[in-house]
This record gives C-alpha cells, sequence and structure tokens, in this order.
C-alpha cells in the first residue's frame, strides 16, 4: 500500500457507514451476481490491464522491482467509469448508475491481467531460456547446456500461459469461507482497496474522489508530455535526460545520476520509505564501494584479459552475490511464514475445542451481511476441483510438449503439492500482507533442476518454477480479491469469473507487449536500459543447482556466505529488536537489485520517498489522500508514452538529437 494514508481512508468510511452499507436494505439493492460484470467494465478493465501491462514490463526489464498497484488501479476504474457516465449525462443518455460491486469487478479484472506481465516470467525464468541470457551466463560454463536454449515466441508464450496460469484459480476455492469468515484473515492490501472503493461511493467521497481525478488528470498529462520531450533528445547510444549526470560524470561512469524517470519517481512514491532507503544502501554498498574494489583487483581475482560482462569476471559477483541475498532474504521470510502459519493453526484448532458459544453472537450486523452475502454466492466444490483435475491433466500433457526436458511425472507431483502450498502461502499473505510465491518458485526451481541433471537442469528448473509460481501466486491474489470482495458486498462468482476473464485477457495481452519491448528495444543487454536482471539471476540459479559452487569465481563463494548470513543476521535483527529500532533495518531483497542493475534508479526511488515525506511533513491529510492519484498520474503518463516511443522504435524512427555529456579537454 506504499505511503496510502489508511487512516483517513478508514475515517472516510466511519463516517458515512449509513450510506455504505443499510443493512439488510444494502442486499436488496446490489444487483445478481451476472449483472455485476458490465461490458463497460469488461471495456475499462482491458484499457487498464494494458496500460499496466506496458508499465509493469518496463518494470520488470528494467529493475524486475515492481509496486503494488491495486490501489491505483481500482482509482483509474472509478476515473475511467466516471467519466464515461458524466460523458453520456450530457449527450443525453441515461447510464446505469456506478456501484462498488462494479468498481470491485473492474479492479479484479484488470489486476489479474497485467499481473500475468509480471508473474509471466517475462522477466525472469521465461526470458531465461533464450540464447542471449544463455551467452551472458557464459557459454563454456558446465551446466549451461547450449541445448537449454528457446527463443521468445509469440505463439508458445500464450498456450504457456494459457496451460499454467487458471490452475491457481481453482486450488483455493473450496477453502475460502475458511480463510475470510472463519479465520477473519486480514490480507491488507485487499483490505485497504476495499475501503478505498467503499470510501468512493459516498458523498464525501465522491468530493474526494473528485480531487484525487483532478490530481491524477494533472500529473498524467505532466507525465505524459515530459516523456515525449525528453524523447527528442535520445538519438543515441547513452543519450538525453536519461543519461544526465547529476553528481559528475565519474559518479555517472559508476551509475549515480538521476535519470528523470518519472515511473520510478511514482514507483517511489507508493513504496515504502524502508524499501526506497534499502534500494539506495544497496546502490552505494555495491556501485558506490565494491564493484569499484572488485574491478581493481583485475588480474588477480580474475583473468584481465576477460570482458567485464562474462560471469567469470565483475560480471560473475554482482550477479552471484545478489542471489545470496535474495536467497538469504527468501529463505528466511518463507521459514518465517511457514512458522506463523503452523502456530496460527495450531492456536485456532486449540481454541476451537473449549469455544461455548458460537461466534455470530459477538459479530456486528455489518459483518453477519457480508458473510451472509459472501456464503450464499456459494461456488460449487465439485467445480473447483473438476476444473483444478481438468486443467491440470491439459498442462500435464501440453508442457513436456513443448519443453522435453521437464518430465510430465514431476508436473504431476507439483500439481499433487501445489494446493497445499498455495495453502501455506495464502494463510501467511492473509497474516502478513507477504506474498512469497517466488519463494516456492525458486525452491521447484533448485529441486528440479538438480534432480533433472546436466543436459536437462536449466530448462526443467526455470519451467518448474514457473509452473509452481503461476499456481501459488494466483490462489494467493484470489484470496486478497475475495476479502475485498467480502467487504464492498460483491459477489465471490462475480469475482472469480472477473478473475478468470481477467487471466485469459492477460494470456494474450502480455506476450503481445512483451514483444512490442522485445523487437522495439535490446532486452538482456547488460549495458542497455533494459538488462532484464532477474533472467539473468534465475538462469544462473538454475545452473548453480546442476554445476554446484564450480560456477562462481575465486573468492566469490566466500562473499556469498558472507552475504547470505547477513540477510538472515538482518532479518533477526528486524523482527527481534524493538520496533522502533527494527524499522530502520534495511530490505536485503531490495537491496539485492541495484547490485546487478545499477543505482540510478534508486536515486529516482528516494526523490518519489523525499517528496511524500516533505508532503506530509507540510499536510499530511491531503498528502494521505493525494500521494496514490500522484504516483497513479506520474506512471501511467510515463507508461502511456511507452507505447507510441515503442511503435517509432519499430518503424526505425529515431530521435532527431542526441544530447550527450563529455569531459573538458
Amino acid at each position: 500500500m506504499g505511503n496510502m494514508n489508511m487512516e483517513e481512508i478508514k475515517e472516510i468510511e466511519r463516517e458515512d457507514l449509513e450510506e455504505t452499507s443499510n443493512e439488510p436494505e444494502e442486499l436488496k439493492r446490489i444487483a445478481p451476481w451476472m449483472k455485476q460484470i458490465t461490458i463497460r467494465g469488461l471495456i475499462t478493465s482491458v484499457l487498464i490491464g494494458i496500460i499496466y501491462s506496458v508499465i509493469v514490463l518496463k518494470l520488470n526489464l528494467t529493475t524486475g522491482l515492481v509496486p503494488n498497484l491495486n490501489v491505483s488501479a481500482a482509482l483509474l476504474a472509478f476515473i475511467f467509469v466516471r467519466s464515461w457516465t458524466k460523458l453520456l449525462q450530457k449527450a443525453g443518455y441515461v447510464s446505469t448508475p456506478f456501484t462498488r460491486q462494479e468498481n470491485t469487478i473492474i479492479q479484479t479484472c484488470a489486476v489479474a491481467c497485467y499481473s500475468i506481465a509480471y508473474g509471466g516470467g517475462f522477466g525472469s525464468y521465461l526470458l531465461g531460456l533464450n540464447r542471449k541470457i544463455y551467452e551472458q551466463a557464459g557459454v563454456d560454463s558446465e551446466g549451461n547446456n547450449p541445448g537449454g536454449i528457446k527463443e521468445p515466441g509469440i505463439g508458445w508464450m500464450i498456450g504457456f500461459l494459457f496451460v499454467s496460469c487458471f490452475i491457481g484459480l481453482l486450488a483455493l476455492v473450496p477453502l475460502r469461507k475458511i480463510m475470510i469468515i472463519d479465520y477473519k484473515l486480514a490480507y491488507p492490501s485487499g483490505t485497504a482497496t476495499a475501503i478505498l472503493i467503499n470510501g468512493f461511493h459516498t458523498p464525501k467521497g465522491d468530493k474526494i474522489a473528485k480531487k484525487q481525478v483532478h490530481g491524477f488528470l494533472k500529473f498524467f498529462s505532466l507525465s505524459f508530455l515530459w516523456s515525449f520531450f525528453q524523447w527528442f533528445y535520445a538519438g543515441g547510444d547513452r543519450c538525453g535526460f536519461a543519461q544526465f549526470p547529476t553528481f559528475g560524470l565519474k559518479a555517472w561512469k559508476n551509475s549515480f545520476y538521476f535519470d528523470f524517470s518519472m515511473t520510478y519517481i511514482g514507483a517511489g512514491m507508493i513504496c515504502s520509505h524502508l524499501v526506497n532507503l534499502s534500494l539506495l544502501l544497496g546502490a552505494v554498498l555495491s556501485w558506490g564501494v565494491m564493484w569499484p574494489l572488485i574491478g581493481g583487483l583485475k588480474g588477480e581475482w580474475f583473468p584481465a584479459t576477460l570482458p567485464e560482462s562474462s560471469m567469470k569476471s565483475l560480471n560473475g559477483y554482482k550477479v552471484f552475490i545478489s542471489i545470496a541475498l535474495i536467497l538469504g532474504d527468501g529463505l528466511y521470510n518463507f521459514l518465517k511464514i511457514l512458522f506463523f502459519t503452523a502456530r496460527s493453526i495450531h492456536t485456532r484448532v486449540k481454541n476451537s475445542n473449549i469455544k461455548t458459544f458460537p461466534d455470530n453472537q459477538k459479530q456486528n450486523p455489518d459483518d453477519l451481511q457480508r458473510n451472509e452475502l459472501f456464503i450464499r454466492e456459494s461456488i460449487s466444490i465439485w467445480v473447483a476441483c473438476a476444473g483444478y483435475i481438468i486443467f491440470s491433466i491439459i498442462s500435464i500433457i501440453v508442457v513436456p510438449l513443448m519443453f522435453p526436458e521437464l518430465k510430465w511425472y514431476y508436473i504431476v507431483v507439483a500439481y499433487i503439492l501445489a494446493p497445499s502450498l498455495s495453502f501455506c502461502n495464502a494463510y501467511g499473505t492473509g497474516l502478513t500482507d507477504m506474498n512469497i510465491a517466488y519463494n516456492y518458485g525458486k525452491v521447484a526451481l533448485f529441486v528440479l533442476a538438480a534432480l533433472s541433471g546436466k543436459e536437462n537442469g536449466v530448462v526443467a528448473g526455470l519451467v518448474g518454477c514457473g509452473l509452481i509460481k503461476s499456481v501459488v501466486n494466483a490462489s494467493s491474489d484470489l484470496m486478497q480479491d475475495f476479502k475485498t470482495g467480502h467487504l464492498t458486498l460483491t459477489s465471490p462468482r462475480s469475482m472469480l469469473l472477473s478473475q478468470a476473464i481477467g487471466t485469459a485477457i492477460g494470456c494474450v495481452v502480455a506476450p503481445l507487449t512483451f514483444f512490442l519491448f522485445y523487437k522495439s528495444f535490446d532486452v538482456g543487454n547488460p549495458d542497455s536500459e533494459y538488462k532484464a536482471p532477474y533472467a539473468l539471476i534465475y538462469r544462473n540459479m538454475a545452473i548453480l543447482s546442476v554445476q554446484g559452487f564450480s560456477a562462481l569465481p575465486q573468492h566469490c563463494l566466500q562473499l556469498c556466505y558472507g552475504f547470505f548470513s547477513f540477510a538472515i543476521a538482518t532479518n533477526l535483527l528486524r523482527d527481534f529488536t524493538p520496533k522502533n529500532i527494527g524499522k530502520w533495518v534495511p530490505l536485503p531483497m531490495a537491496m539485492a537489485v541495484p547490485f546487478l542493475v545499477g543505482a540510478y534508479f534508486a536515486i529516482d526511488m528516494c526523490v518519489g520517498s523525499l517528496v511524500v515525506f516533505v508532503w506530509h511533513k507540510l499536510n499530511s491529510k491531503k498528502a494521505g489522500l493525494m500521494v496514490p492519484a500522484v504516483a497513479s498520474g506520474l506512471i501511467c503518463g510515463d507508461g502511456l508514452w511507452l507505447l507510441p516511443s515503442s511503435i517509432l522504435a519499430l518503424f526505425k524512427v529515431r530521435p532527431p538529437i542526441c544530447m550527450n555529456f563529455l569531459a573538458t579537454t
């Protein structure tokens, strides 16, 4: 949720409670579940899904760091439909009232669509199969088999997504009542989205929404025009405002500069101050200290004749130390969430044995009303189970035909275990708001790569990682959406159907959007803007599983041990020290990103964080309401310019000016 002021929104909801939930009368006014999904809603969902797919893929292919954009999607849905209904009213047409249920459906469908762009592996496990990433990982590396190459293709990517992304939607449907009503899991992001949507559809919320719409449109326009203006000066390599040597040329060579990216400033406004400061700390530690020192040891630690991009040269240290930080942080949080999940379930089972009166006696009427609708609009367990089995069988047949390296019996075992893994992840997300699906994917990657051997290990590990991550991630996202639907009185049936529609749209939109980038820009080149750092990281994880530590350059293993231990230690420090100390402990996962990408985007995001900090100091109430709108405007304006700029690049239309900076002689 970033820096959004939750207290303000909760206060709005409290003050207008009589408007948002008039007990039984509210239930009578709610449209049947099929009518909650409208044509205008689907069109709006597709538009938002396309815009955010472009934005998410840009972030995914440049840094791999994507903030939570759910609140932004809900705001954009409100803006689009309200603007449309007002235009129709002015033209003399009467339109159907825009309800919170329709708002929720649009947000759910749009998020499901652009989630494929983020979680579909376009910047990680699928892109890690292409030749460019294979060559970067070292053609002479043992285990990096030249047979483990599959170039991106629209056809097979769409097919792979369709057979892998729908299974997770059905894995936990039978447990929705247990997770949402019986266990009363918080799902903070889903709850916050519901509070925002409920706030929009009240008299006071409508006034606030008008201010947010005005702020969004203002900064959307400024961001779009600024990106358009910058394009004219970027007519060559390392040209334009994006290469402005803010702190001098020496700092610029070490990636320390402000690149005027509205996307990263907006992302910094959404992410917490701790995330942004952790990014900056990681940038200073790596590009400010470590890489210059290790680079100076060329000829001692690694051969001076090797290019810097070789995995046995400086690039090897960058990649494997990043992996050590990511694995250390991931392992700690994986075990932490499993512990909390097991402890919480044990406590609930223990307490259920000593209860002497039902929960209904303690619940307020609003909760009973929401629960009644949530239970009444049931989804057949048989439909969910049959759907899971059918989609699993299709995947077991189709995926080995696409990737013969991944044997069918491994996929069978994966899908037998997937519901249990999905439950653990969804339960942990409900408690902590931490979706660690990528950690389950990495466990699958290591296990499958090791079991499949040197010939098939890399491909089997990367594809298996994608299958498990897709199931676990989709299940958790659906539970977040069910929580939002529960609080906005939206039917679970319409939520599930909208999620399925959004997923289907995303399975087509995401590969097409990816190919717009892939054909327009130099994706995967470590010297370009679109480095796709996680593609190289994931491939090297698979190689590490197959080859062992011989893949590492000299002294790299010792450094990896140190940073792995550092990641564990910082997490322990955050969890076991007083809150006023723990809140300042950096996040190892965030620190790892600039190790490979560079410092420039961390500076941009810290600028966004600084804007939010100063705004809260000057006017905290206004900042709490306007920050999501302004951040969304900055991200969407810059993201929308990517579409025309990509099309111009496809047609070989280059900017007319190259603005470059050189040292004086």
